[in-house]
């Protein structure tokens, strides 16, 4: 079976964030089922805020080509997001803005969401689980052209939902967790296969 590389990152760079634990969750299910998986930090490609102005003056920031290569080397996504007054962070959409302009890398044009299989994580300190943001996150990703697979995982009380080890208390979680991992992986490897053939 193919293995596909996927890449994982949180929606947020604070430390312990509870999307940064859902997405160290998710990294360590994937590899578990067989994938070849990349782990990020938006940190790692900070980011000015999107501006048209800018990009027509100075083009499309290096750290936004330097994201989007990572999309385009990858089969699959997996995005863990925090809530933020009831939708994303800016720090997230602010980088898929960015990365949405990037249309060559090295002189050949690129498209890096387009159909690429994407899995949604969510998280909050509360009962919603950061639910609003993720429904907010999918529709944006659908709009820009990514496959957005069914299955998603909303972690609520985060500040209980985690052991000592990193996973999840409660079994539903778990198994949610599995699940979703084993249908972006079977999604990945399928449309990767559609490609090569």
């Amino acid at each position: 079976m193919h293995h596909p590389k996927i890449l994982v990152f949180a929606g947020s760079i604070r430390t312990g964030a509870y999307s940064g634990k859902t997405a160290d969750a998710a990294m360590r299910e994937l590899a578990l089922q067989g994938a070849e998986v990349t782990r990020i930090s938006l940190g790692d490609y900070p980011l000015p805020i999107m501006d048209q102005d800018m990009e027509a003056e100075k083009g499309v920031p290096e750290n936004a080509v330097m994201l989007a290569r990572q999309f385009v080397d990858h089969e699959g996504l997996l995005i863990a997001t925090p809530e933020y007054n009831g939708s994303m962070p800016p720090l997230l959409k602010n980088a898929i803005d960015w990365v949405s302009r990037v249309r060559k890398d090295r002189g050949a044009p690129v498209r890096p969401f387009s159909g690429k299989p994407v899995a949604l994580c969510s998280s909050s300190d509360g009962h919603f689980a950061g639910i609003r943001s993720a429904n907010h996150l999918r529709a944006v990703l659908s709009h820009i052209g990514m496959e957005v697979i069914a299955p998603q995982v909303s972690v609520p009380y985060g500040e209980k939902a985690f052991d000592e080890n990193g996973g999840f208390r409660e079994e539903r979680l778990r198994n949610g967790m599995e699940r979703l991992c084993r249908t972006l992986i079977e999604r990945a490897a399928m449309l990767s296969t559609r490609a090569d053939s």
